[in-house]
């Protein structure tokens, strides 16, 4: 399974931070569309099905061959009421509620529903989304249930999507994922992802794909206000993400193509999950992703990032939103 190396996340689109309405988010699918995004990563939890929904119908005139598409399982729908705002979604369902559910048969309901909602005749990619509080049942429970699935032919790859690496690499190594989602822990600010995770993927041959690049909004606009991880950005990351764009302006580099060719410049990495919740972001996403950067830039952002002259990363200039891959 072949993935492009930009994937959208739908999360802005189902009303992260701020409500998005159906015609903004379809125009931000025709823009990615057009860019020759082909890989869209999606869950219920995004605002309670909404995401599911939109990318569904968006998607519903698409030859089927010519995009791949993932969801998660893990949490299911359930008639309940979640206040406006709930886990950061605005403008969405107030009616149902998130249930933690990452038994066998939960799974099997979770997938049913998600293609219910999206119309969709299959998901190429399925993945066990935030079991951190839920690790035994998710290896024992959940992650059976999915490779079933695969086995059937009903799924063409399974993997599992965290804000942590721990777990992730207890995951890879204890199981037969083809895929994980890391966030954050790969960035400019955070490359924990690199001292276990990303060479436990390598020496598996599980794909890798990063998710929250900018951490949520910091490495995107560095200043007071900004959120790292979903939550207000302590001052000492604020200051250092400052000193990395002072050095990206220095040498014409926005501070946010820093941050997506650095998760893309890693070899272990097929590809890097975008967020967009309109047009513009996705063209500016795009560029960046297309940003030739200086090694000279390079050495000055890994000093930044740990104040001692950096750490290891990965080497190999590449980019750009053509193919790159996903699974074994």
């Amino acid at each position: 399974m072949t993935v492009s190396r930009i994937g959208l996340g739908t999360a802005p689109l189902a009303g992260l931070f701020s409500p998005v309405t159906e015609a903004e988010a379809e125009r931000t699918l025709e823009a990615a569309w057009a860019a020759g995004v082909r890989f869209f990563d999606t869950a219920p939890h995004y605002g309670l099905g909404v995401a599911e929904r939109r990318l569904g119908a968006f998607l519903a005139d698409r030859p089927r061959d010519e995009f791949v598409v993932s969801t998660k399982v893990g949490r299911l729908l359930r008639p309940g009421f979640s206040p406006p705002g709930t886990e950061g979604f605005h403008g969405v369902p107030t009616d149902l509620s998130r249930v933690w559910d990452f038994s066998a048969d939960g799974v099997r309901a979770s997938l049913t529903e998600s293609l219910e909602r999206s119309g969709l005749d299959a998901f190429d990619l399925v993945l066990l989304h935030d079991p951190d509080d839920h690790g035994e049942q998710a290896l024992t429970e959940a992650y059976p249930a999915l490779a079933e699935l695969r086995d059937q032919g009903v799924v063409r790859a399974i993997g599992a999507g965290m804000n942590q690496t721990a777990m992730l690499t207890r995951l890879v190594r204890e199981t037969d994922l083809d895929v994980v989602l890391v966030a954050g822990r790969y960035s400019l600010l955070d490359r924990s992802a690199a001292e276990e995770l990303l060479p436990a993927c390598a020496a598996r041959g599980v794909g890798v794909l990063v998710g929250g690049v900018f951490n949520s909004g910091l490495l995107a606009a560095p200043r007071a206000g900004a959120t790292f991880d979903y939550a207000p950005a302590p001052e000492p990351l604020i200051r250092r993400a400052r000193a990395m764009a002072e050095h990206c302006a220095a040498f014409g580099v926005p501070l946010p193509a820093a941050a997506v060719r650095f998760a893309l410049r890693h070899p272990a990495v097929s590809g890097v999950v975008l967020g967009a919740r309109n047009a513009r972001e996705i063209t500016e996403n795009v560029a960046h992703a297309a940003t030739e950067i200086p090694e000279e830039l390079w050495d000055l952002l890994a000093a930044d990032a740990t104040g001692d002259g950096g750490a290891e990363d990965g080497r190999g200039e590449d980019g750009g939103v053509g193919d790159g891959g996903a699974a074994r």
